[in-house]
């Protein structure tokens, strides 16, 4: 028989009406009873938390990925109950955290929350529990409007549609129907390239670049982050007319501050030596991310410098693929 544990966070699934509008309300024994499920499988529950997943912090990652690993021994799979919002960042963190874990780790929400009429909870819980108990692929996964979705490839683009997510750069691993599963992509099983380690630097600064942008912004980030994300333009360039944004980078990085460079391109990644606007930025220093999403970046970044602040290991860590969320540089 195989035993699942269901960690508890709040989000919109537990959500009731309050009097300034849905917050999580629904308590764990409530929530229980819509996990429906066959007597060939053990299901326990336990809150985490109970909280607006808008409000969810790193610390928040910590805490399920401790008890994740502290009852790995105990239970084959593990389900997260969780708000949309910030879901997919909490999927790449506790990549990271627990990666090297071989367990099935699903993540879920909804939309709409479970008390209600019309809702996609039921089905999202439904398909949650599905999937860990027959998938049997390691790692972590959103699972959502019928589909799984690898944790670090996951992104959030619709508000209130149902298919809220979508896999970026990467195949969805399963399709999920009424007690049946087809798995679509196997994962390739990873050594792990880094020993597990429990630890988030938050200090980290996300900029998304557009035209206009004023250079004396490096100015305060060097006094006030420990490393920066830039959402570039198109295949990684940054101007360095009028308004020089690649001095910027350069300036940060002689400062030991790693600098990442991703795109506002959700698809097909980036190649900075394409373009002279994006080989000046390779130049000054900046590490390219490839095709990882913005929200892995955001995890990996603080996961890694919460181990190391030397700028060569910072990017060997950054470029090295983790839970399958990096195809290329």
């Amino acid at each position: 028989m195989k035993k699942i544990l269901v960690l508890a966070t709040g989000g919109t699934i537990a959500s009731t009406h309050h009097q300034d509008g849905l917050a999580p309300g629904l308590t764990i024994d409530q929530l229980a009873r819509y996990f429906k499920h066959n007597s060939d499988v053990s299901v326990d529950f336990q809150v985490l938390m109970n909280k607006d997943s808008t409000n969810m912090q790193p610390e928040d990652w910590l805490t399920m990925a401790k008890v994740i690993n502290e009852n790995q021994n105990r239970y084959d799979s593990f389900i997260i109950t969780h708000g949309t919002d910030t879901m997919a960042y909490t999927a790449s963190g506790l990549s990271y955290l627990l990666h090297g874990l071989k367990k099935t780790i699903v993540i879920t929400g909804s939309q709409v929350p479970v008390s209600f009429k019309r809702t996609d909870a039921k089905k999202n819980i439904n398909d949650a529990l599905t999937f860990a108990q027959k998938a049997d692929i390691p790692g972590v996964f959103i699972v959502f409007d019928g589909k799984a979705i690898l944790g670090t490839r996951a992104i959030k683009i619709r508000t209130k549609s149902y298919d809220a997510f979508e896999s970026i750069n990467y195949p969805y691993i399963a399709s999920i129907g009424e007690q049946d599963i087809q798995i679509n992509f196997q994962p390739e099983t990873e050594t792990a390239a880094f020993p597990r380690h429990f630890g988030i630097c938050p200090d980290v600064f996300l900029l998304k670049v557009f035209p206009g942008l004023s250079p004396a912004f490096f100015d305060f980030l060097q006094e006030h982050t420990k490393g920066l994300i830039i959402e570039s333009l198109g295949n990684g360039g940054l101007p360095f007319e009028k308004r020089d944004l690649v001095s910027g980078v350069e300036k940060l990085v002689s400062k030991g501050i790693p600098v990442i460079i991703t795109t506002q391109c959700l698809e097909e990644g980036q190649n900075m030596d394409l373009y002279e606007v994006g080989k000046r930025v390779a130049d000054a220093g900046g590490i390219t991310a490839g095709d990882m999403n913005t929200e892995a970046i955001v995890a990996k970044l603080m996961w890694v410098l919460s181990q190391t602040s030397d700028p060569a290991t910072i990017k060997r860590m950054i470029q090295t693929p983790i839970a399958h969320d990096l195809d290329y540089i």
